[in-house]
């Protein structure tokens, strides 16, 4: 059992839904980032690790701009592997997902990638502009490596491609919540969770719902609705943005993924 797949088991057993923060690793710094997650990590699940990209895919500004600080600041992919192997050696047990775009794994080659994540600790990965049917390389090339596959399912993906997404995915299918961007308003988190056991259904896989999720209440609706994990970006993103130092984004952090957390009790 992958480190994901026992996150979501520890969450079930705790009658609550998997808590999964996000941040975009290098915004402002990977030094700021390092001591951020050490903080989430006393509160989520999962951590999704964000590589910043010049041309994100259903990212919201407040994600645009985290990407832009972070590239200013000189992160690059390299950067965010070596991020991820400091996490891995200070906390053994924590669920790392590195959510990314194909041009940097393509650009540095996708087997160096892959070895590269791999010995760096990443337990899952989640391609956000790949398509499910151009990713098949890259997909059994992480399972060999026992890195989860970790695919996107949308509002729009019908019954018959959500059965062959979930076949090939592991650890959990994301759901988005909403046909629009990260950081989306006025999201329907009821419709949300039951869409969650619909795709549950086909997929036979923990589902989590992410994109919009800003407040206890949110997480709540969620949870209570029976989602297996319930995502955060963008008011983490948002957080750390308005914070004026490392201790001050810490503080903020930890704050809001306090009360999300919970919100994910069932």
């Amino acid at each position: 059992m992958s480190r994901i797949e026992r996150a979501f088991a520890k969450a079930k057993s705790e009658h609550r839904a998997a808590l999964i923060g996000y941040v975009c690793a290098g915004d402002p710094s990977f030094e700021v980032t390092e001591a951020v997650v050490l903080a989430m990590a006393e509160h989520c699940d999962i951590i999704e690790l964000g590589v910043p990209f010049s041309d994100p895919t259903a990212d919201g500004p407040v994600i645009q701009r985290a990407s832009e600080r972070a590239l200013k600041g000189g992160a690059s992919m390299l950067g965010v592997l070596g991020l991820a192997a400091r996490l891995r050696a200070q906390r053994p047990d924590l669920a790392l997902l590195l959510f990314g775009y194909a041009n940097p794994i393509l650009s540095m080659g996708e087997v160096v990638f892959l070895d590269r994540a791999a010995a760096s600790g990443i337990d899952g990965l989640l391609a956000v502009d790949l398509p499910f049917d151009e990713a098949i390389e890259l997909r059994e090339g992480a399972g060999e490596r026992g890195i989860d596959w970790i695919p996107l399912v949308a509002p729009t993906t019908t019954d018959t491609r959500a059965r062959l997404i979930g076949e090939a995915a592991s650890g959990f299918v994301y759901l988005v919540s909403v046909a629009g961007v990260t950081g989306a308003g006025k999201v329907d988190f009821e419709g949300a969770a039951s869409r969650a056991d619909h795709i549950r259904a086909l997929t036979g896989k923990p589902v989590a719902v992410g994109f919009g999720v800003r407040t206890e209440a949110d997480a709540r609706a969620l949870a209570s609705g029976g989602v297996d994990g319930v995502v955060v970006g963008s008011a983490l993103v948002a957080a750390i943005e308005s914070s004026s130092s490392t201790e001050d984004a810490v503080k903020r952090v930890s704050d809001l993924l306090a009360s999300l957390a919970r919100g994910v009790r069932r």
